[in-house]
């Protein structure tokens, strides 16, 4: 199996599948005590807030949901975190002792929304063989773009996001 340049697998890479979809920011990792570096509007706020990644807190309940999840289903964490974080990501998720397969972020200098990012990565997945059965995601925009793609998805309200 040909694996994309900004994907990370945990272990051996698996061949397709049923898979769950988790976000990181906002789902899983807590970000809230950097969401203040995006007020500043001058360049390089994005890489300081990105950098700043590894000090977030764990956010228990959903950790505890990957753990319930079907071990059989593929466990991808979609993130819009860049390639650039990747050590700092897969540091901070060995860690916490999260479960997870399958590291998808976007790649090094991709800056399409959100939404946009991940609607490729989707496609990138099915191509793969992988069938997405369920999302997680603190950003309506792409619990949108994942309903629209046919895959459900849970909104967790974050509150980094205006309604």
């Amino acid at each position: 199996m040909r694996t994309l340049h900004h994907w990370r697998w945990r272990a051996e890479p698996i061949d397709g599948g049923e898979a769950v979809v988790f976000d990181l920011d906002g789902v899983l990792s807590d970000a809230t005590e950097r969401q203040h570096l995006l007020d500043d509007r001058r360049p390089g706020r994005w890489q300081r807030f990105f950098a700043e990644a590894g000090n977030d807190s764990l956010i228990e309940e959903l950790a505890r949901l990957t753990e319930l999840i079907d071990p059989a289903m593929v466990l991808v964490l979609l993130t819009a975190r860049p390639t650039t974080i990747r050590d700092i990501t897969v540091e901070w998720l060995e860690r916490h002792g999260l479960r997870w397969d399958l590291l998808v972020m976007r790649p090094e200098g991709d800056y399409m929304p959100s939404p946009d990012a991940k609607r490729m990565a989707v496609h990138e997945l099915r191509n793969h063989g992988f069938d997405l059965r369920l999302a997680i995601d603190d950003d309506r925009r792409n619990v949108d773009m994942f309903h629209r793609e046919g895959i459900p998805c849970i909104y967790i309200h974050s509150g980094y996001y205006e309604a």
